[in-house]
């Protein structure tokens, strides 16, 4: 059974076209993760009125990436043996690459199958903030042993994950993926790079210059982060903050993930 969870807060213009493509794969669960969203999001859900689509309702935001724990524990109660997550605003025309990467899990054996978004797009060479996010992504890989991931995180572009890998690592860790990739490798579980999906074929939302920042801040101190873990360190952002206070793990019922974790309550299916 796949399961594609689909996170989404305030994307009522893009999340049909999110779902739909989910439908196609075909997926037998659609989980959208409604986060907090003030506009129509969730009637554009409502409205698409197949029964495989599930939602999973949040009044407050979840912040950044902490919805995907949310979906997770949904799919891991319907049981799912692999998850398919996919960003709400990714209306790209993807499905095709979207069933690949699933396939990675389902048919392939791999727990842990990233897309690599560097494909085709140049790799930023002046000094930048989206430089720095390039050099912490691979520094990350090689201080896993694993540079043949190259710049590939689980942050950026959609990725699948195996039922082993969701009760094999610490679930509270998919609300900073770079630190559960980190966990994948640690505890030898199968990772790979499962599709090639250039940047701009995602079809993501165009972002002002204060949030695309926040998130490349967010992305530098995750890796920063997992990579100290990966060393066997405490792990330090550095001063690389973003997002990340505003990850809602109380939301939850979890302490953030270098704490100590407890289970995760499902949210409310919609009837």
């Amino acid at each position: 059974m796949l399961a594609v969870v689909i996170p989404a807060r305030n994307e009522a213009a893009r999340i049909q076209g999110v779902v739909r493509g989910a439908l196609k794969i075909p997926a037998d669960l659609v989980i959208p993760v409604l986060n907090g969203c003030t506009d129509m999001t969730h009637e554009m859900v409502r409205r698409i009125g197949n029964p495989r689509i599930r939602p999973v309702v949040f009044a407050e935001p979840l912040g950044l990436d902490v919805p995907r724990i949310a979906g997770a524990r949904a799919a891991l109660q319907a049981g799912a043996k692999g998850v398919l997550f996919v960003d709400g605003d990714l209306d790209g025309k993807i499905e095709g690459r979207l069933a690949i990467l699933a396939a990675q899990v389902k048919k392939h054996g791999m727990d842990l199958a990233l897309s690599d978004c560097y494909a085709g797009t140049p790799v930023p060479i002046r000094q930048s903030l989206a430089r720095q996010v390039y050099i912490q992504r691979v520094a990350l890989n090689e201080a896993l042993h694993r540079a043949d991931l190259g710049a590939a995180i689980s942050s950026h572009g959609p990725i699948a994950v195996s039922r082993r890998l969701l009760e094999t690592i610490p679930l509270s860790s998919l609300g900073v993926p770079p630190l559960m990739q980190a966990h994948a490798v640690l505890a030898g579980l199968k990772v790979a790079v499962g599709v090639c999906i250039p940047h701009q074929d995602l079809g993501s939302t165009k972002r002002d210059r204060e949030h695309r920042q926040r998130v490349a801040e967010t992305i530098i101190g995750d890796c920063l982060q997992a990579k100290a873990v990966a060393e066997g360190r405490q792990g330090d952002r550095q001063g690389h903050v973003g997002y990340h206070l505003e990850r809602r793990f109380d939301l939850l019922g979890m302490e953030p993930p270098e704490g100590a974790g407890v289970e995760v309550p499902v949210g409310e299916w919609e009837d």
